[in-house]
């Protein structure tokens, strides 16, 4: 598979793409099964999304909004942060600061320390 991000027609990635955050936190909670790896959140505004457990791999963040989101045990191997609002994000803790800044300034992808 290519790392290139995707634009799936998975039904709860939908629903982060129209905005329904809400709703997309609802049916995780109930159980409802998603794939969101390689995934294109580009531009997003994905405040409020309840990132516990969810892979993430080698997504697309580029300029989304993703204030206040504990990613703290969420898979963000390969994911790109460029240009993204990051403020009160909580990472996991194999996530130096230092990949978290090259990502997001460079778009370099996220590598967890050993």
């Amino acid at each position: 598979m290519s790392d290139a991000p995707e634009i799936k027609q998975d039904k709860m990635y939908k629903l982060l793409r129209e905005g329904k955050i809400a709703d997309f936190n609802k049916r995780k909670a109930a159980g409802e099964a998603f794939d969101l790896t390689h995934c294109d959140f580009r531009s997003l505004d994905l405040r409020g999304l309840d990132a516990k457990g969810v892979n993430f791999s080698h997504a697309y963040f580029r300029q989304a909004d993703l204030r206040g989101i504990d990613f703290s045990q969420s898979n963000l191997e390969g994911a790109s942060l460029n240009g993204s609002k990051i403020s009160g994000c909580y990472f996991p803790k194999g996530l130096r600061a230092e990949e978290i800044a090259l990502s997001l300034t460079h778009g370099t992808r996220l590598r967890y320390s050993a």
